[in-house]
């Protein structure tokens, strides 16, 4: 008698040529992931090759019940780590049946921006440090933590190591090597200052694929706590008090900052930020009020600075860049929520179509 496991481990191509491609989606909260799943006849690399599908967006907040019908337009795919194979997991954004962009996909704007022959020329690079944490099931508590209680005081949990400094680990190895597998560009992971939130990063990446990348990243994330029986939360601020939040860092270069005087092209574009910095808050996720408190290791909310190697900056060069006079800045300023397609085609409109 096969058991569960075995069955979910076929190898489908010892009997078929078809595959399972699982098309995957944002939701009506822009936070929420969907997927679902269908047989395609063959393997496929070229997400132009494949079908537009739709979902009933009555029951994800983006549509009327009367007129429920989204299409889903497939934009990226990925080697799926969990049917493995030739399956495969689809990043989709969502239109109405009309052709046009529904409130909610904020892919279509960021792919207009990224299509810009300036945003082209430029080849913007994004690493994005996502910070998120990890929560136990039935009580919403952070994993690791007593029930109601709380562990001790920051200072041993950053990349710590030990049954009582990093809990929830194998979920994030599962995940880094599943990210890795999918032909995501992660580059590292680490555990964070509040125990049981950790780190991931991914890049660098050029222009969208930044974003789909992380979308994706995520969703994995999502299905592995789900096989793990923990909650995944990107709240920024999950536990008030002394406590870290989590935040998405976003690291950006441009190719006239990687060149020989970039440096000063570098400051330029830090002046452009913090003359639209009202704008970009607004942008850069939910509850982000609650983290930029000016402790912590960020900025005020409502300030604006940069500095060398300054992690209570809003935006912070590090001192290679300096030394070099060329390279890279990272915004800190991004909340662990942010949507990424929102975020990178943000920061290239202002920093390369911005006079």
């Amino acid at each position: 008698m096969a058991l569960l496991t075995d069955l979910i481990n076929l190898n489908l191509s010892e009997s078929t040529d078809k595959i399972i491609a699982e098309y995957i989606w944002i939701g009506g909260s822009g936070m929420d992931l969907r997927s679902k799943a269908r047989t395609l006849n063959g393997p496929v690399s070229d997400p132009s090759k494949l079908p537009k599908w739709n979902y009933d967006g009555s029951s994800t907040g983006q549509a009327p019940g009367e007129d429920s019908e989204v299409i889903l337009y497939p934009q990226a795919i990925f080697k799926d780590p969990f049917r493995r194979g030739n399956n495969i997991l689809v990043m989709c954004d969502a239109y109405d049946p009309a052709g046009v962009s529904i409130p909610t996909n904020k892919r279509c704007a960021a792919a207009k921006i990224f299509s810009h022959p300036d945003v082209l020329a430029e080849e913007p690079w994004y690493g994005i440090e996502q910070e998120y944490t990890l929560l136990q099931k039935d009580v919403k508590w952070p994993l690791g933590w007593p029930v109601g209680g709380y562990p001790g005081p920051q200072g041993p949990y950053y990349c710590g190591v030990g049954a009582d400094k990093a809990w929830g680990r194998d979920i994030v190895d599962a995940h880094y090597k599943a990210c890795l597998y999918a032909g995501i560009n992660i580059s590292g992971i680490n555990g964070e200052v509040m125990p049981g939130q950790w780190e991931f990063q991914v890049g660098p990446a050029v222009g969208i694929s930044a974003a789909d990348e992380l979308w994706v990243a995520r969703y994995i994330l999502e299905r592995i706590t789900e096989i793990a029986g923990v909650v995944l939360t990107f709240d920024p601020k999950p536990i008030q008090g002394d406590w870290n939040g989590a935040g998405a860092h976003t690291n950006y270069s441009t190719k006239s900052m990687r060149k020989e005087g970039g440096f000063e092209v570098i400051k330029k574009a830090i002046e452009k930020l913090g003359k639209k910095h009202k704008e970009h808050i607004a942008a850069y996720g939910e509850g982000n009020e609650r983290r930029l408190t000016g402790r912590h290791e960020t900025a005020d909310i409502n300030t604006f600075k940069w500095g060398v190697a300054d992690r209570g900056a809003s935006v912070r060069v590090g001192r290679d860049t300096q030394k070099e006079g060329k390279g890279y800045f990272e915004d800190r300023r991004p909340a662990s929520n942010m949507d990424p397609y929102v975020v990178t085609s943000m920061i290239a409109k202002t920093t390369i179509l911005t006079e």
